[in-house]
Parts: C-alpha cells; structure tokens; sequence
C-alpha cells in the first residue's frame, strides 16, 4: 500500500490534490482513497489530507498512517509542523520552498538524512495560474519523484478531473504541472 500525506493550510488545494490524484489513480484499476482532516476550515488554517492506494480493496480508514510521501504546501509549516510524524526511513518529502534543497535542509535539522525534494510551488502557480495555489504544481512534483505516472499519462487524466474550468485554467494547470514536474530538485 502506497500512503501520501499532504500538509498545507486550507485554501491551498491539498484536499482537492489529494481527490484529483485519487481520481486519476482510480483510471489505473488500483484502489484509492482520498481524505482531509481539517477542523473549522477557516481559510488558512493548517490541515491535513491524505491518500491511500493499493492493488486490493483498502479497509484501513485510520487517518493515522506511515506515508511514503510527504507534500508540504506551506513553507511556514516546514518549521512549524511536524511533518515527520510516524514516517518510514525511506519516506520522500516534497517541499515547496524558495530554498534550494540544501538550504531547507540546513534550516531544519530533522529533515538531515532524509530524501528531500524541493520546489517553488508558489511561484509556478503564480507564473502559471495567476494564483499562489500550489496544489497542481505539487501534483507535478509528486509524479516526478514517485514515477506512479508517466506524466503524459497523468496530464491526460488531468484533463478529465480539471474539465469543470475554463479552458485557459485547464492550460494553465497543465503548464504549472509540466514546469513542477521538471523543476522539482533533490537530495538524494
């Protein structure tokens, strides 16, 4: 089983990440689960969501998980979470970030050690979207560094799950998937 678990603040995406990612994965025959634990949602207030594949039917609905990946969305919450929490050794962080991978780990000792990419999430969105949401952009950076998707496939998928906008949202998406997708810089 394949767990994910996206940091972020709400109002940044991650729940609707997490359910768009959900929505491709269940193209491919696998189960997903696609989930977010927030309290009041007040915009801005930190939250969780999380993802759960696998090739069998999943009955764990625990919010509790040992996740493979890690996505942080919000770089304050790089200092202020603990993102590490009940992670596995081979854990990948996803990061988003004006630091250089080096940097960030330099600034947060518990990340020393760890497999840790970084990128700059809000900018891609900015120069993209036109909006500081980092969610598409993460998504593109997770499918890099996990390779559950060639990315022409997931963009494909993308476009089913992104119909609901206008077309200039839809390519603008893509674009801030694409650029993540080549932009996102490691550790390890």
């Amino acid at each position: 089983m394949v767990e994910i678990r996206w940091h972020s603040r709400a109002g940044q995406g991650a729940v609707t990440a997490a359910k768009g990612l959900g929505d491709v994965i269940s193209t491919t025959g696998k189960e997903v689960q696609a989930f977010a634990l927030y309290g009041s949602a007040k915009r801005g207030a930190a939250m969780t969501a999380y993802n759960r594949i696998d090739d069998k039917q999943i009955i764990n609905h625990a919010k509790y998980m040992n996740p493979q990946y890690v996505l942080v969305l919000d770089p304050a919450l790089a200092y202020t979470a603990d993102f590490t929490e009940n992670a596995r050794e081979d854990t990948k962080y996803i990061i988003t970030t004006h630091l250089t991978t080096e940097e960030l780990v330099a600034a947060i000792p518990k990340l020393k050690g760890k497999d840790v990419y970084t990128l700059d999430a809000f900018k891609i969105s900015m120069d993209t979207i036109g909006r500081a949401i980092p969610n598409t952009p993460m998504l593109g950076a997770l499918v890099k560094v996990s390779g559950m998707f060639e990315l022409d496939y997931f963009k494909e998928k993308m476009l089913k799950v992104l119909s609901k906008f206008p077309q200039r949202i839809i390519d603008a998406n893509m674009e801030a998937i694409t650029i993540a997708y080549n932009d996102v810089k490691g550790s390890k």
